[in-house]
């Protein structure tokens, strides 16, 4: 499928730069420029947003579940176009990713501090160790691959919590 969005400039003299729109999806407001751990700060970010919706939303999981396809499809094109700008496969400051899959994690679990840190510290955990089939979507072309490892991260993140909720290892 051909992209209506162009390459970066081949001149080593011209400077791309990312339209605003995309750069402040993709670093989620800015927080991809935060340090140490841009990720772990959107993580954090999306975690408390998600404990916020949840409990102030009369339909907390339809509307965690329209905000995460929005992240999902404005976030792909978005961290394509900054990845392309910054010449770089996968930005670190690129965080929108992180996003989508800590929401993802928390979709369908009660709204407690125990299931906000154990579901944070689950999607950390898979996004940064990547077991498989994660690590493969990374291949995945520009934007696709920045985002898609992170929503599998955090399905698998979301398939463990459930199962500690259904063994009572976790309480609701």
């Amino acid at each position: 499928m051909k992209s209506d969005i162009a390459p970066p400039p081949q001149n080593s003299d011209a400077r791309s730069v990312a339209p605003l729109w995309a750069r402040l999806v993709a670093t989620f407001f800015g927080i991809g420029y935060l340090r140490p751990g841009p990720g772990t700060w959107a993580s954090l970010a999306a975690a408390l947003i998600w404990f916020w919706v949840a409990r102030w939303s009369a339909r907390p999981q339809l509307l965690l579940t329209a905000l995460i396809v929005a992240v999902i499809v404005i976030g792909i094109p978005a961290a394509t176009r900054v990845a392309r700008a910054s010449r770089t496969e996968d930005p670190q400051f690129v965080v929108i990713d992180e996003v989508a899959g800590q929401w993802i994690t928390l979709l369908f679990v009660p709204v407690t501090w125990k299931t906000l840190v154990i579901g944070f510290i689950l999607f950390r955990g898979f996004d940064i160790v990547k077991p498989p089939p994660v690590r493969q979507l990374e291949r995945l072309p520009e934007g696709s691959g920045i985002v898609a490892d992170d929503v599998a991260a955090g399905a698998l993140s979301l398939a463990v919590m459930q199962l500690l909720l259904h063994y009572g290892l976790l309480s609701r």
